[in-house]
């Protein structure tokens, strides 16, 4: 079984690292025995999985099906070993992160440093980006997620409170007048999110629950935020959006927080989502008390 096993991971590294070399180095072995393990593996099955050639291997039709269960079979084979170390008291290894981009970009890579600092055996990969990705499916160790939480059978920690807010420029204000009521909304120049529902292109959510729809219209629309809070900087417009994104230029004074006859919708909270089949390792609990800890002392106006 150990020869089973070491061969299939010869063949998953092969191809992911791009050659038997490199699939040897990383395993500890001379690229003569890799060769033979790849060899076994192939005579085992009675098929062959590659095509070698002086440069490059290339996946026969039975090797692509085959790799995709091969590690399927390793990662949870490595899930299972994480798990049964999971009480550790070191946090080591690679942590592989999930985050929506613009929060990501403004917010968690600068709190790497302090993080790596505290846990030097952790190597961190990040992945900013708004998709809702699937932790077991994409093997990702923790995603962070920011919103209402649907049901789901998903693990969830409440990280720090989020709140929608919506602003303008001093010189926008000047040029346009401030909007004092929902009514209001509809002669002004409103900056739609392409990828929000309830901050939209063509209408924006307000009161608690997001109840009440306003139609808006503008002369620019984004799939980024923070795309959208530097235009309105600028004086392109109104922008709908969380508090997050703006918080620094409100502190600078670059937009002005507006207050209408209803308030924002609520947006809810950050927080740290694992899969509830997962022990979390111990470099995923450290990360996740790391964001707990800090996040709150740097959202305080968020």
């Amino acid at each position: 079984m150990a020869d089973r096993l070491t061969g299939m991971d010869v063949f998953v590294k092969a191809i992911r690292l791009g050659g038997i070399s490199a699939a040897a180095r990383d395993l500890h072995m001379s690229p003569a025995m890799a060769a033979k393990h790849l060899d076994a593996l192939e005579a085992r099955l009675g098929t062959t999985l590659v095509q070698r050639s002086t440069r490059r291997l290339s996946l026969t039709e039975a090797g692509t099906d085959y790799f995709e269960k091969a590690e399927r079979i390793l990662m949870e084979i490595g899930e299972a070993e994480a798990e049964a170390s999971s009480r550790s008291i070191t946090a080591q290894g690679l942590l592989r992160v999930s985050a929506p981009a613009t929060f990501g970009v403004l917010h968690l890579a600068s709190l790497i440093p302090a993080f790596s600092a505290r846990h030097p055996e952790v190597t961190i990969e990040l992945s900013f980006n708004d998709r809702y990705v699937d932790l077991l499916e994409e093997r990702w160790d923790v995603a962070v997620r920011i919103g209402r939480l649907a049901n789901s059978a998903l693990v969830a920690r409440k990280l720090v409170t989020m709140r929608v807010v919506l602003c303008a420029a001093p010189s926008y204000l000047a040029r346009r007048g401030t909007p004092t009521r929902l009514a209001d909304l509809g002669d002004h120049d409103c900056l739609g999110h392409t990828n929000a529902s309830l901050a939209g292109t063509t209408s924006w959510a307000f009161g608690k629950d997001g109840t009440i729809k306003v139609p808006i219209s503008g002369s620019m629309c984004s799939d980024n935020g923070e795309a959208l809070v530097r235009a309105a900087i600028a004086g392109q417009g109104l922008v709908y959006g969380p508090r997050f994104i703006a918080a620094e230029a409100l502190r600078a004074g670059q937009l002005s927080e507006l207050e209408l006859d209803e308030p924002p919708m609520m947006l809810g909270a950050a927080y740290a989502i694992t899969h509830p089949t997962r022990r979390p390792a111990a470099k995923t609990r450290a990360w996740i008390d790391f964001l707990a800890e800090a996040l709150p002392a740097l959202g305080t106006d968020w």
